[in-house]
């Protein structure tokens, strides 16, 4: 007799609470294989997904595309002992589960994978992506009152707009062949069904431009005229247009930028932060790299030299590599640096993490940063890729501006900032030069230390980057 095991939303790690469902892997009816993905979630960390401990059949899924559950709430229902070779079951219903029965009832100990669902899954690879189904009728295999997801109920725009043409539109019943995480939130975002879609990519892959058109004729319908005695939607009780304007849109803080906003305002509250700054003379450092990168062997990149740098002054300056219990009223210092660093991805900014950054070279620190950025880029950043730094490298001069006052990412003490480099007249060995000027802030929290302290540490900074010969001293 089959058991019907309900699985809910493990614990994804690093503390976080709820996850967002981007899109469904299996179906009601499908058969799953153990530690099998069922179902792709997206956290304020990562897009992540999601795999069952059991196999059998699913019975129920709990939460439609969209949907915001909290960690411990049931995503899904599986009937354990129910599989692609079990007979369909009789109008009499004799021998089904009921989707109530819970483990132990009737049948022995149903096998699962016995992991630890924390993190980025079970790291079961040959059970990815397999959707199986079984050759009975897969809902006559399982009881006839099982929770089923209602179909997903149609946005403002798709009610009033007309649907694709059929032959652009094909007619899917399995998964949307769409790759890219940022194209299904994109559609998500703008109420757009994915199954409406013909891809123009291999093998009909829907491509980002597919979905832009499809949001593009959209709009054109939605901005058509309407009838004059329509009266204008109201917004919050009011009419929409107000002396302030019309109001444009409403984005939710959820997801990456609910994190980011929670995070920065948490910062701002509890730490008491000062920002110091200087300029530098970066010719040097930039010739230096220059004659290292003509050497041959692997690429240096100017990041990778700033993060040597900058775990050289941690060693000098320990005190900038801590946090602050505020429990229990203690800076606590911390041994390794795990050296965070600012990137602007399509789903906004992320802080991917450097681990042990103080024991790497500036060879393995740009291998791992060109390795970072292009997972984030990716969108496929996990939980542990983008927690625990303890200090962070913030290069806003890739936006070409000179300086910034970031806020800290809380719980971290530090950050320094490079503005960008650019030729200004300075005065070199007495005579005035052309050379190639930064700006270079460090925003601190005073309560891990004094100006003294921060001033010592960016002034070591910018002694290497103006004598990178500095930094052999402290190799």
């Amino acid at each position: 007799m089959a058991q019907v095991l309900e699985f809910k939303l493990p614990d994804l790690g690093e503390g976080l609470t709820e996850a967002e469902i981007v899109r469904w892997l299996v179906a009601v009816g499908d058969v799953v294989a153990i530690d099998q993905p069922v179902v792709e979630v997206e956290t304020a960390k990562a897009m992540v997904e999601v795999p069952c401990p059991y196999g059998g059949v699913v019975t129920a899924r709990y939460g439609e595309e969209g949907t915001e559950l909290p960690v411990g709430a049931p995503l899904l229902t599986v009937a354990v002992g129910a599989s692609e070779s079990a007979p369909a079951a009789t109008g009499s219903g004799t021998g089904t589960a009921s989707a109530t029965d819970t483990a132990g009832d009737g049948a022995g100990p149903a096998e699962t994978s016995g992991n630890v669902l924390v993190g980025y899954g079970t790291g079961a690879p040959a059970a990815r992506r397999r959707r199986l189904r079984p050759a009975a009728s897969p809902v006559a295999a399982v009881a006839p009152a099982v929770v089923v997801d209602p179909a997903p109920a149609p946005t403002q725009a798709s009610a009033t707009t007309p649907a694709p043409a059929p032959a652009s539109a094909p007619d899917r019943s399995g998964p949307v062949p769409v790759i890219s995480p940022l194209v299904r939130r994109l559609a998500r975002q703008n109420g757009l069904d994915l199954r409406t879609l013909a891809g123009s990519g291999r093998d009909g892959l829907i491509l980002r431009c597919d979905v832009e058109l499809a949001i593009e004729r959209i709009e054109q319908a939605a901005q058509a005229p309407a009838p004059a005695a329509t009266p204008a939607p109201a917004v919050n009780g009011t009419s929409g247009a107000s002396a302030a304007g019309a109001v444009t849109e409403r984005v939710p803080l959820r997801g990456v930028r609910g994190a980011v906003a929670d995070k920065l305002s948490r910062s701002r509250r509890e730490i008491p932060e000062a920002t110091c700054w200087v300029d530098a003379d970066a010719t040097e450092l930039m010739a230096a790299r220059t004659a290292a990168n003509a050497a041959g062997g692997p690429k240096i990149s100017l990041i990778a030299l700033l993060a040597r740098i900058c775990t050289a002054a941690l060693a000098r300056f320990p005190e900038l590599n801590s946090t602050v219990d505020t429990e229990a009223r203690e800076i606590v210092r911390l041994r390794d640096v795990h050296l965070g660093f600012a990137a602007q991805t399509d789903r906004g900014l992320v802080v991917p993490v450097v681990r042990d950054a103080q024991s790497r070279s500036a060879e393995s620190l740009s291998a791992e940063f060109a390795r970072l950025t292009e997972v984030g880029r990716s969108g496929t950043l996990t939980p542990g890729d983008l927690t625990g730094g303890t200090f962070t490298l913030n290069n806003y001069g890739v936006f070409g501006v000179d300086g910034s006052t970031p806020i800290i990412n809380h719980p971290e003490a530090a950050m320094l900032g490079i503005g960008r480099i650019v030729a200004k007249p300075w005065v070199h060995r007495g005579e005035l030069a052309v050379r190639q000027v930064v700006q270079l802030s460090l925003t601190f929290d005073h309560r891990v230390c004094d100006g003294g302290t921060a001033g010592g540490f960016l002034r070591y900074v910018a002694d290497c980057v103006e004598q990178p010969a500095v930094l052999l001293r402290t190799l």
